[in-house]
């Protein structure tokens, strides 16, 4: 589609030759883009659509990449990037070998700071600007970050940080959430005005340092004059919780209004110190459907621009995440002491249903991880049953809470990892491929993987019934379609099941990973080559008895969707060394230690040998290497 204005940009600087008129119509054709992009390739729309008037402001006023724009998380930054020389490669977005869905250091000099978390503007934002100061640079650096990140404790811990040291920085809060009346607006737009005006806010330095230059009673006075400033902008603004960590507090302004960004933002230009912008934004702007329902078009897959309907997915069985849902409250109904804990993914985990059943039980803390573990504990203290719903990437953030706060104690905390392997088009910082290496040297935790969604099922009610810390693991996206039954059972710990036997060698595999071994050996079979298929279910403890029984027979594969690095096959290898079993071909499949691309999931398992055929390919290779060996020692001996 034509965008006469966003076709002629290939750098931001660009943007300070165009007029007001001009930066309106940008602001429509780059909706326009965005829409149509995400709407065949999915994407965060709503979060982008809501910055774009401040997305053009920023560039229009500040020197990027000189000056250092930080997004935090980066579901925003779809306009950053079509303003940054990426116009032409936007149609890629988010897909196998296209261009990222967040910032990213190597695909551009204008994403100053790889994101995919939350919370973390504000730190890297700091940093970058003491090491400004150390290196004796003149540069600006900003941090754009959302009401829903400043949820999550690590920006306050920045906050608190950055204030101290009152170093060059801006922090603009994009406040999608908070709504203020017409006229409090405008005069809240009118003291923002006056604040960041170069005369205002140079009498305020002088009168301060005039103030506390008196003897005896300064610092007194200036303390007053200070605390009159903050009641009177107090009256409109929540000003006073900022500037109690030391930043200069402006706004809220209007978010969609680029003249008053652009004045504001050429003052705030000028100062030198810590100043935080209140920028008051409509989240899917410019879109019907993701205005009304900013959280379905947060993140969302293909959709029908005219109707805002998302497509349909690709078949199969109901969600691993609905399953799950649905679970949890037939566990609930029959126990009483079962809570369930989410950081602000009610919806992304399943757990909506369960809140609206069992209110006084669901607990949404935020985007805090941490805070979520070490409160499931504290239940736990005290008798309940938490299921802690997570995806695996973000519960990275809560190691140390799992090992000290759960573990250690032994607490019976349920650990719900949702997104666990490769989760699709959002990428390496999205990517749940390490959650097996991370949980399973934990002391005292069970780790479990089920092979399907009825599985699924059993060993939540298992992990209930444990009294101890468990985990259990499962994928993104639709199960294998398999009956679902409707009484729940405990599947005993450790042990797995054999699926079907073979004396060519053993396929062990473990939650995704069973299906495409099963497809494997059945397609061996076809070519006379004999594989067991062993379902693992438990990665922590192992089945021992029916590893090492496969181990006897001949070559073994471990399959695993994670990490090969301290995974699963790594468990097996430790239980070889423990038992003093040499001799076996041992060959593990997973991810080796890189980081993952994005790409549709299934894309993903081909590239790397993680589907049906590449196990197959590894047998055939393994097998192949073996009897080479074996002709050659023969010969010798011949």
């Amino acid at each position: 589609m034509p965008s006469p204005i966003l076709d002629r940009i290939t750098e931001p600087r660009q943007l300070r030759g165009l007029s007001l008129k001009e930066l309106e119509l940008l602001a429509a054709e780059l909706r326009e883009k965005i829409i149509a992009t995400c709407s065949a390739n999915g994407g965060h729309l709503a979060p982008s659509l809501g910055v774009v008037e401040l997305t053009i402001a920023l560039h229009r006023v500040f020197e990027s990449p000189k000056d250092k724009i930080v997004w935090d998380v980066g579901h925003q930054a779809y306009a950053h990037k079509l303003l940054t020389g990426r116009s032409d490669s936007f149609g890629t977005l988010r897909t196998f070998g296209g261009i990222s869905g967040f910032p990213k250091r190597s695909e551009s000099a204008h994403d100053s700071f790889d994101v995919g978390h939350s919370s973390t503007s504000i730190s890297a934002a700091l940093g970058l600007s003491v090491a400004r100061d150390l290196k004796g640079r003149r540069n600006k650096v900003l941090a754009v970050i959302g009401d829903g990140s400043m949820t999550g404790g690590m920006a306050y811990e920045a906050l608190n940080h950055a204030g101290d040291l009152n170093k060059d920085l801006v922090v603009i809060l994009n406040d999608n959430e908070m709504s203020i009346s017409e006229n409090v607006g405008a005069l809240s737009n009118l003291l923002s005005r006056t604040i960041t005006s170069d005369f205002v806010h140079k009498i305020r330095k002088d009168v301060g340092a005039f103030l506390e230059s008196l003897p005896r009673v300064g610092s007194s006075a200036l303390q007053i004059a200070r605390k009159a400033e903050e009641s009177l902008k107090g009256l409109f603004t929540p000003s006073m919780l900022f500037q109690a960590f030391g930043f200069e507090y402006i706004g809220p302004i209007d978010g969609h209004n680029i003249p008053l960004l652009l004045e504001t933002l050429e003052n705030v230009k000028r100062f030198d110190d810590a100043v935080l912008i209140h920028v008051l934004t409509k989240k899917g702007k410019g879109y019907t459907p993701a205005e009304f329902n900013p959280a379905l078009f947060h993140g969302v897959g293909p959709f029908d621009i005219p109707t805002g309907k998302v497509l349909k997915g690709k078949g199969g069985g109901a969600s691993y995440t609905g399953i799950f849902g649905e679970a949890l409250k037939k566990v609930a109904a029959e126990n009483e002491k079962i809570v369930a804990v989410t950081a602000a993914m009610p919806d992304g985990t399943g757990l909506t249903p369960f809140g609206k059943e069992y209110p006084e039980r669901f607990f949404d803390v935020g985007i805090a991880e941490q805070h979520a573990v070490t409160f499931a504990a504290g239940l736990a203290a005290d008798g309940f049953t938490p299921v802690v719903a997570l995806y695996s990437s973000f519960l990275q953030r809560a190691y140390d809470q799992l090992c000290h706060d759960v573990c250690l104690q032994e607490l019976p905390v349920v650990l719900a990892i949702d997104r666990a392997g490769v989760v699709g088009n959002d990428g390496p910082t999205h990517h749940g491929v390490f959650d097996l290496s991370y949980l399973r040297h934990l002391p005292g935790l069970t780790v479990m993987a089920p092979k399907d969604e009825n599985e699924l099922q059993h060993m939540l009610f298992t992990a209930t019934q444990l009294k101890a810390p468990a985990a259990l693991r499962y994928p993104r996206g639709n199960g294998l379609g398999v009956p679902i039954d409707q009484i729940l059972h405990e599947i005993p710990v450790g042990k797995g099941e054999l699926l079907r036997d073979g004396a060519d060698g053993a396929l062990i595999a473990v939650g995704t990973m069973v299906a495409p071994a099963l497809q494997a050996a059945q397609a061996l079979a076809a070519e006379g080559i004999d594989v067991a298929v062993m379902n693992a279910r438990f990665v922590k403890p192992l089945d021992r008895e029916l590893i090492l029984s496969l181990a006897a027979r001949g070559p073994v594969f471990t399959i695993e969707e994670n990490v090969v690095q301290g995974g699963f096959g790594t468990a097996v290898l430790e239980l070889l060394e423990e038992e003093e079993v040499y001799g076996v071909r041992l060959t593990r499949l997973g991810f080796p230690d890189s980081f993952v691309e994005q790409g549709e999931q299934g894309e993903l398992r081909a590239n790397y040998g993680l589907d049906a055929a590449g196990i197959a390919d590894s047998v055939r290779k393994v097998l192949g290497e073996m009897q080479g060996a074996q002709v050659e020692a023969e010969e010798e001996l011949g």
